[in-house]
């Protein structure tokens, strides 16, 4: 039965109007969050689909001109926030969301999250500049945590191969994107700097995508990072982008490539100031005999003049004679220089402490005290054994 009093009947038409201009009036622009269903694609350009979630479902659009220029592409199941305008289909008495701009949900919280972690470990100072270790003038050593079958890896080598005086590399495999690549290289770095593999620690990774590189800003590797004693050099090859390894690393290298040319150059410069100094002293010696030469050409001539030419030829005999002397002996001196400087460097390695554990040998601690005598201990004490790569406990019973 109809209800009496109403003046108005509306035609189906005009209500239709009267709803879409009441949508276009309340909702000129809308914001919703949900996921994509039923993705179509057309074959003019345009992308219809729906948004859900587990109450209700809403029809929308994506004209041509917008779905060109969309960096999200809609499938289904994606977890998607889409602005746009109500739009009513008059004809079918329906209306759709006409989307304008698209953005994974999951994205803009994972950044975040990322920046709340970012400001909480600044403020804890792991990223302070004052903090940051020094790398070593002259590193001899140098340890790479990154995958072994990766690009990273060779072009570390690559760089290093082609210097004269390249450091000696140990690498620590490790997974550099995945669930578990963090921890993984956070363990490898402690390692390095626990058992002293490098005097440098270069974390690496080629690239990638902001999912790959998402490793290099876990909480777990940027604390251990920014604990470690051993100066780190990250290399996550993007030049762009900086994770929190890069802000908690001693130093940040755009690419590996460039971590090695870091560790690399200044073993370098070392050679060639050797080599400078060889190079400087024959040239200071050649200046001085030079020199010599040119007093004795001036010598005046007349009566004396055969007996000047004779005593200036043995002279100049004698300058030779004493030039090659003094050079052969300088070069002998640089030279056992040279010797004694790469036997201090040898001896210096070859007999450190953790040297002489490779050999076999073993240390005895008891509360981080070194055991030199079996008189210090007693029953019952617990001692720690290190050994060159782990350490064991054990319990003196007599």
């Amino acid at each position: 039965m109809l209800v009496d009093g109403i003046k108005r009947v509306w035609t189906v038409s005009e209500l239709s109007r009267k709803i879409k201009d009441l949508l276009h009036a309340n909702f000129p622009f809308v914001q919703v969050e949900g996921e994509v269903s039923n993705c179509r694609p057309s074959g003019a350009g345009h992308v219809y689909f729906s948004i859900k979630d587990s109450g209700a479902m809403i029809a929308a659009v994506m004209f041509r001109g917008q779905a060109a220029k969309s960096a999200v592409k809609p499938i289904d199941g994606m977890k998607i926030i889409a602005g746009g305008r109500i739009g009513v289909y008059e004809i079918r008495g329906s209306y759709q969301i006409i989307v304008d701009c698209l953005e994974e949900s999951g994205r803009g919280g994972m950044l975040k999250a990322l920046e709340e972690l970012k400001h909480r470990l600044a403020a804890e100072g792991l990223f302070a500049q004052e903090l940051k270790r020094q790398l070593p003038p002259y590193p001899r050593r140098v340890a790479v945590v990154t995958s072994p079958t990766g690009a990273a890896l060779r072009d570390i080598l690559q760089v290093l191969a082609r210097r004269e005086a390249a450091p000696r590399v140990t690498v620590l495999p490790a997974l550099v994107q995945g669930k578990e690549a963090a921890a993984m290289m956070a363990e490898q770095i402690l390692r390095a700097d626990r058992y002293g593999l490098g005097d440098v620690i270069i974390l690496a990774r080629g690239g990638g995508s902001d999912e790959d590189r998402m490793p290099f800003n876990e909480e777990i590797l940027v604390r251990v990072i920014a604990a470690c004693s051993t100066p780190v050099i990250s290399g996550v090859g993007h030049e762009i982008d900086v994770s929190l390894a890069d802000l908690a690393a001693d130093v940040r290298a755009a690419t590996p490539s460039a971590a090695a040319e870091l560790v690399s150059d200044r073993s370098e410069d070392l050679l060639l100031r050797v080599k400078g100094f060889v190079d400087s002293g024959e040239d200071a010696i050649m200046r001085r005999f030079s020199e010599s030469r040119r007093r004795l050409d001036r010598v005046s001539t007349g009566f004396l003049v055969k007996l000047e030419r004779e005593r200036r030829e043995t002279m100049t005999r004698r300058a030779d004679d004493a030039r090659l002397g003094m050079l052969m002996k300088s070069r002998s001196r640089l030279k056992k220089a040279r010797m004694r400087y790469e036997q201090a460097l040898f001896c210096i390695s070859e007999f450190s402490p953790q040297a002489v554990l490779t050999r076999g040998y073993a240390r005895v601690e008891r509360n981080g005290v070194c055991i030199s005598s079996a008189k210090m201990l007693s029953s019952g004490d617990d001692i720690e054994i290190r050994f060159a790569q782990d350490r064991a406990h054990a319990v003196i019973k007599e």
